[in-house]
């Protein structure tokens, strides 16, 4: 797994609000953050049933449990109070049911970032974190366009007050909700996999990989950054063979909106991206940004992409298995 050297001390002492606290990247990140002894986590999320759940797997008295949606202002400012750090996860992210409900997307990825942004600002947070997807670089569906527009959001909050606002940007999570993995497994039962189009690929990286680079980004972060992992990639059909082997597979098509490849840093962000051993930094283009700001990276060539189907980094089926059963 590709390390992620961050301050271990960066949350320890701080209160925390986790927002769409419950789901993976969530579950995952409390359990590491309770073992940096933050002096407490607030997460808020909508669903009832889910905070139960987990207030119960944890077991922690430093766990608060918000019910709430980022779309009621007046919650997440409550939610906030004495407040240290920020991580921002709430989102709508199936792409068919974003592109279906689209007023619902824009109200939440949109509007509900928004949200966090001026709560944040009126709250006097410290740091504030927002969690985004390779589907914001070039977006082609509405759940990528909102995610863009999210980060824009958070880039610009710099400009008001103290509190300090970045962006964590990455591709697929293995064995997340609703991802890849878990729709196999369930195909898997019924005696057949689908494939959409043999030539795709993805990055892909665990859930720890996603909460050790949150934890660098608030470590590192001097407010307007994007932080992008250096991670690996696959082939999906290599994916579907290591996970699946020999299980018959149908070929379906790519779905609308789809990419054949995802990309994390575009050409026209290049000309500002710094390089770091196991990670890049996006640096913001505006009058608060100081450029001499990080020392040791390099900026990357003119013209460079980082995308999926470009990458050095690729993943043997050995390592899918593994990435799979952690």
């Amino acid at each position: 797994m590709t390390p992620y050297p961050a301050d271990a001390t960066v949350i320890e002492g701080k209160t925390l609000l986790l927002t769409g606290g419950t789901g993976s990247f969530g579950q995952k990140f409390v359990e590491i953050a309770l073992k940096l002894n933050p002096r407490a986590i607030r997460v808020f999320s909508r669903g009832e049933l889910l905070q139960v759940e987990m207030a119960r797997k944890f077991q922690d008295d430093r766990l608060r449990f918000f019910i709430g949606d980022v779309r009621d202002k007046e919650r997440v400012s409550r939610a906030m109070e004495r407040v240290d750090i920020v991580v921002h996860a709430a989102a709508l992210k199936h792409i068919p049911v974003t592109a279906y409900n689209p007023r619902e997307c824009i109200l939440t990825n949109i509007v509900g970032s928004q949200n966090v942004v001026d709560c944040a600002i009126d709250c006097g947070i410290q740091k504030c974190v927002l969690i985004s997807t390779d589907k914001a670089a070039h977006p082609s569906t509405l759940y990528g366009a909102s995610k863009l527009v999210a980060e824009s959001v958070f880039v610009q909050g710099n400009v008001y007050g103290k509190t300090r606002f970045s962006v964590v940007r990455y591709g697929n999570v293995v064995s997340s909700r609703g991802s890849l993995v878990s729709l196999l497994g369930e195909q898997i039962k019924k005696g057949y996999v689908t494939i959409t189009d043999p030539r795709m690929t993805r990055f892909w990286l665990t859930v720890s990989q996603g909460t050790d680079l949150v934890l660098l980004a608030l470590d590192m972060m001097l407010g307007g950054e994007v932080f992008i992992p250096k991670v690996s990639s696959m082939k999906v059909v290599d994916l579907v063979e290591a996970v699946a082997p020999g299980t018959e597979k149908r070929v379906i098509g790519i779905r609308p909106g789809e990419k054949l490849h995802e990309t994390l840093i575009t050409e026209d962000e290049a000309r500002h991206t710094k390089e770091f051993d196991n990670f890049f930094i996006i640096e913001p283009e505006f009058s608060f940004w100081n450029k001499d700001s990080f020392f040791g990276g390099k900026q990357v060539s003119d013209g460079f992409v980082y995308s999926s189907d470009q990458n050095k980094q690729w993943i043997s089926a050995e390592e899918i298995v593994k990435m799979v059963q952690s």
